[in-house]
Order: structure tokens, then C-alpha cells, then sequence
């Protein structure tokens, strides 16, 4: 097996790297004994860069395209080994190819919370995610800042740093801008660009560019998002007097789709007392600075009994328009302070000017 390695390495002369892998960002060429022929063919494609390596220190950098490996095309290499008279014998030396393409698509987020003081909110924890994308510029720095002699160094070695740095980065910038919580969202694009100006100086040193960052997301915690989301609430509902006769209107109108339950009838005359209760306050209410003084009270206020639960208190001309409307009967429970218990509205004397103008109930036929 040795020695078909070898007398293979012998005949190959074809110093190339077919890329069958998403992930590689520099990859040593195996020979063996790293011995490559005088005058050996060296392919590099688009999207590479080949790198040699003699004695650890870096020799020749060859971009793109097909080379004849002699001393015309190797001149440090060959000061470097001495030879004034070209290749006698295959020489050694160690090549990496490194993907000069870019890697996109690459995840960043932040691990914990980053806290800041916002203007609004006070003491806030945002936490934010996105993608960038980078690339090497300069092959040699890599190789030799960052995959030294690593035969496959896969961009796994480096995306934990860069995750850090642009995480690091990305706290200093936002605690700087001191943009409000709620107008973060419109500054996603801007908050990226600075960002990325922020981060190449620290790219640069390792042979490697940022060529995109996006900030995709920054969220506060889901309490206070809950939080906001009630406040939210709030707002829509507006004038809340108003959101009261709608959904008491929408109560009317279940109700009226089935008039014979008993549920629909409480909730029919709950919903209206509740109405009329409040179209009594609305006329009842002065101009704001009139200097009227507030209206004399009734002379007596009943609760009723709707549904099982208590509603009220309503004055008698609340209590006679429901009982016109069919909504108040008497055998409906009434009780008002100073009565012992609750009794039907029939049998309270003060209210018999309620049903005056409501017939008594048909005889059974």
C-alpha cells in the first residue's frame, strides 16, 4: 500500500482542489511527503486562492488560473530553497487552497439579554438575532492568523468569534444610539450598516470581510410585550363609555335572535338598564365649567335582580322605561336601602307608578 502511495504521488501531477464540501475555508493538498514534480500543473479556480507554505513560512500566493510550477513562477520559493538553475528534483512544499467565496446565510443572536436604559421604559432587556455573510480577502493572513497547518479548517473554527464580536459590537452600538424601544424597528437597515463599519476593523487582521449584516429582530421581554399589548388594547377601545354601548348593543342584538331564554332575557334587560343608565348620566351631566350645580337626586333608587346578579342602582324613570320597554315585570326582584329583603316589584307600593302604564299579566287560558 506504501508503495503504491508513493509511485501514485509520482505520477500525479495535477495540483488542484475540487470543492465537494458547503463548509471548507482552507484545505491542505495531500502529497506524499508534500513532494511536488518540477514543472506540475496547478489549477485554481474561481472562488480560490492557493497558498504555499515552505518550512512554515508563507512562499507564493497564485489566484485563479493555470500555472507551470518552475522557478519563474515560484521566484521566492526558489530564493528561498537556493536554486539559481531550476528544479533537478520534486521539491517540498505544502499548499492550501482557501475559498475565497462567500459564506452567506451565517446566524448571530444574542445569548442573554442585553440591558439598557430606555426612555420610556425605563430599565429594558432586549435581545435581538440576524444573518451576515463574510468572506476571506487575504488568503495568507488566514492561513496564518487563523488554520495554521490544519488540513481541513472548516468555517465552524471561526463563526463562534464572529458570532462574539458582532454580539459585543452590536451592545455597544445600540447603547449608544439611545433610540427608544418602540422606533427601533425603523432603524433595523441603519443600526446593520453601522454595525458592519463597526465590526471590519476586527475582521481585518484575520485575512476576512463582512460583506452583510442584518439585524432581523429585536424583541423585549415577553412580559413586557404582554404588557404592551394590553396597553395597546387600551387604545383601541378608546372612549370607554362608548365601547360600553356597543357591546351592550351587541348584547341586545344576541338576544333578539332568541327572545324566549331566560339567558337572553337577563342579558336583554341588564343591557338596557345598563343603557339607560348611562343616557341618564350623559343629559344629566353639566357643560364642564358651567358652574351648574349637579342635578337633585331621586327621591328613591332601586337595585334589580337580572339574571341572578345584582344591577343598579336606578331611579324610577329608569325603572318605568324598562318596565314600558317589557324589560322590567313585577315579579322582577327590587331591593333599595332600608328593605329587609327582596321583593317583587309588584308588591312595592313606591313602584306602582312604574306599572301604570303596563297592562297586568293575560289570565291563563
Amino acid at each position: 500500500m506504501d508503495l503504491w502511495k508513493k509511485l501514485k504521488g509520482e505520477l500525479i501531477d495535477i495540483v488542484q482542489w475540487l470543492d465537494d464540501s458547503r463548509d471548507t475555508l482552507v484545505y491542505r493538498f495531500e502529497r506524499l511527503n508534500n513532494e511536488i514534480k518540477n514543472g506540475a500543473k496547478l489549477v485554481v479556480r474561481e472562488s480560490q486562492t492557493a497558498v504555499f507554505v515552505d518550512e512554515g513560512k508563507i512562499a507564493d500566493v497564485f489566484g485563479p488560473g493555470t500555472y507551470t510550477l518552475s522557478t519563474a513562477n515560484l521566484p521566492i520559493l526558489a530564493t528561498l530553497k537556493g536554486w539559481k538553475y531550476g528544479f533537478e528534483s520534486p521539491f517540498k512544499c505544502e499548499v492550501y487552497f482557501v475559498n475565497t467565496k462567500q459564506f452567506t446565510d451565517m446566524k448571530w443572536g444574542t445569548m442573554n439579554p442585553v440591558m439598557l436604559r430606555d426612555a420610556e421604559f425605563g430599565p429594558v432587556r432586549l435581545r435581538a438575532f440576524g444573518t451576515y455573510a463574510f468572506k476571506c480577502v487575504d488568503p495568507a493572513a488566514l492561513v496564518r492568523e487563523v488554520s495554521g497547518t490544519d488540513g481541513r479548517f472548516t468555517i465552524e473554527g471561526i463563526t463562534e468569534q464572529l458570532r462574539n464580536t458582532i454580539v459585543s459590537r452590536f451592545t455597544d452600538v445600540l447603547g449608544e444610539s439611545k433610540i427608544p424601544a418602540l422606533d427601533l424597528a425603523a432603524n433595523y437597515d441603519e443600526l446593520g450598516k453601522f454595525l458592519g463599519e463597526r465590526i471590519k476593523p476586527s475582521l481585518s487582521p484575520l485575512g476576512l470581510d463582512l460583506t452583510a449584516l442584518l439585524v432581523e429582530n429585536i424583541s423585549l421581554p415577553p412580559e413586557v410585550e404582554a404588557a404592551l399589548d394590553k396597553r395597546t388594547s387600551m387604545g383601541i377601545v378608546g372612549d370607554l363609555n362608548r365601547y360600553t354601548q356597543f357591546q351592550a348593543a351587541n348584547a341586545l342584538e344576541a338576544a333578539a335572535k332568541t327572545p324566549n331564554s331566560a339567558a337572553a332575557q337577563g342579558m336583554g334587560l341588564g343591557a338596557g338598564f345598563a343603557m339607560a343608565q348611562q343616557m341618564g348620566n350623559a343629559m344629566g351631566q353639566p357643560a364642564a365649567g358651567a358652574g351648574v350645580p349637579p342635578p337633585i337626586p331621586a327621591a328613591a333608587v332601586f337595585f334589580v335582580a337580572v339574571d341572578g346578579k345584582q344591577a343598579g342602582p336606578f331611579d324610577l324613570a329608569t325603572l318605568k322605561a324598562q318596565a314600558g320597554a317589557g324589560r322590567l315585570s313585577r315579579d322582577t326582584l327590587v331591593w333599595k336601602n332600608g328593605m329587609a329583603e327582596w321583593t317583587a316589584a309588584g308588591k312595592v307600593s313606591e313602584l306602582g307608578g312604574v306599572f301604570s302604564d303596563v297592562p297586568p299579566p293575560l289570565p291563563p287560558t
